[in-house]
C-alpha cells in the first residue's frame, strides 16, 4: 500500500525534455517527469517513497511537509 504524501510539488511543461516535470522542493533532488501531467505526478510519489527510504537508510532527516511554500 502506498503511503499519501503531504509535499508540495511543482508540475511543469519542459520543451527541452518534452515531457512534464515534477519536482518536490522540500526533498533536495527529488523529481521525476512523464508523458502526461498525471504521469508525471504518478511517477514523482515513486520516487519520495525512495528518496525517503534512502534517506532512512543513511540516517538523514526526513523533512516534515511544510505544507504551501510561497515563492516571491
Amino acid at each position: 500500500m502506498r503511503t499519501e504524501h503531504r509535499y508540495e510539488l511543482i508540475v511543469y511543461w519542459s520543451d527541452e525534455d518534452n515531457a512534464f516535470i515534477s519536482i518536490v522542493p522540500e526533498l533536495p533532488g527529488c523529481a521525476a517527469d512523464g508523458a502526461t501531467y498525471t504521469e508525471a505526478v504518478a511517477n514523482v510519489e515513486v520516487v519520495i517513497d525512495e528518496w525517503i527510504s534512502t534517506a532512512r537508510e543513511l540516517g538523514r532527516a526526513i523533512p516534515k511537509p511544510r505544507g504551501r511554500l510561497l515563492f516571491a
